[in-house]
């Protein structure tokens, strides 16, 4: 009776060893991550804290870790390494505990109601990858501190109401790829310092404030190497297009449209040799349209309306609404 008895218990005894060397072994998470992540909680709204039970935001025990907080083992401890809370209505000034967790190399928190400022002491998170802020309500001028994310890789500070200067900081960030500024509120020139960027690929700052000719945005020599996507629409860019424009040899998106840019198109445009999509729409142009752009092998779409081109010059593609594929945002 008693060798029977010891036989049922041993199964769930066994199963709970079991558990308690795996959370042994996945360590203590560093108290400064404990502290950072329970003050964040304590400012959401119900949507997020709902699913963050207990105190250890990387799990402890049974319990799981919290949604979307993905935690690295370090040693003997574990340290939170990317926070993803987007989407749920987090309703409130930019979380500042978040600068706390100085291993995180993802900070997603897009498509939320977040306000205010980011803080000065964003540059702390020497670490972080990605930071996804955009679609919310944030606001104020960028601080300059945002130079220090050295490892940045992809930037989104897409709709929000960020005001002032683009800051020339940026262009101190030497891994970054992706920069997406668009609708907002910047005013002033574009940051020709930024075509010292080798690895940028994408720069989106349609939809804002900005004056200055793309001249002096190309005012650095080999500037912009790598850069693929361009979107400067919906401002307020004056000038000519600049011959320099042809050097971007990687080029494939030319978004201009919506400015007061003047002049001729230089037929140096048909030497970019993978330019897919060029918008050239609501300007100040003038002259004829480059007839290689029209046998250009990539070329699919060149949006002319709205210019003072000569009669005959026509547009070319249907026109659709340019949808590009999200950046692949896994670190």
């Amino acid at each position: 009776m008693a060798a029977a008895s010891l036989a049922r218990l041993l199964p769930p005894l066994l199963s709970l060893l079991l558990l308690l060397l795996a959370g042994a072994a996945r360590g203590k998470t560093v108290k400064r991550d404990v502290k950072a992540l329970n003050e964040i909680k304590a400012s959401l709204g119900w949507r997020v804290v709902y699913s963050w039970v207990g105190d250890d935001p990387c799990g402890h025990g049974d319990l799981p870790p919290w949604s979307g907080v993905t935690c690295t083992q370090q040693g003997d401890y574990r340290v939170v390494t990317e926070l993803e809370v987007y989407a749920v209505s987090i309703v409130g000034p930019f979380p500042t505990a978040v600068t706390n967790l100085l291993d995180l190399k993802k900070l997603d928190l897009h498509n939320n109601k977040l306000t205010g400022p980011i803080p000065p002491q964003i540059g702390r998170l020497r670490h972080l990858k990605i930071l996804n802020l955009r679609w919310n309500k944030l606001q104020d001028v960028l601080p300059p501190e945002i130079g220090d994310l050295k490892k940045l890789t992809h930037l989104y500070l897409s709709f929000n109401n960020f005001k002032g200067e683009i800051p020339v900081e940026l262009a101190n960030l030497p891994e970054l790829r992706y920069l997406y500024l668009h609708e907002n509120r910047f005013t002033g020139r574009i940051p020709p310092e930024l075509g010292t960027l080798k690895n940028l690929r994408h720069l989106d700052v349609g939809g804002n404030h900005l004056i200055g000719t793309l001249r002096d945005v190309f005012s650095i020599e080999n500037g912009f190497p790598s850069l693929r996507n361009l979107y400067v629409n919906n401002n307020q860019l004056a000038g000519v297009v600049p011959d320099q424009i042809a050097n971007l040899t990687n080029l494939e998106i030319l978004h201009l449209s919506n400015n007061r840019l003047i002049g001729s198109i230089s037929p140096k445009l048909v030497q970019i040799p993978r330019l897919t999509y060029l918008y050239l729409d609501n300007n100040n142009f003038i002259g004829r349209i480059p007839e290689g752009l029209y046998k250009h092998p990539f070329l699919k779409e060149l949006y002319i309306e709205g210019n003072q081109f000569r009669p005959g010059s026509r547009s070319k593609g249907m026109h659709k609404v340019l949808e590009l594929p999200e950046a692949d945002l896994s670190v």
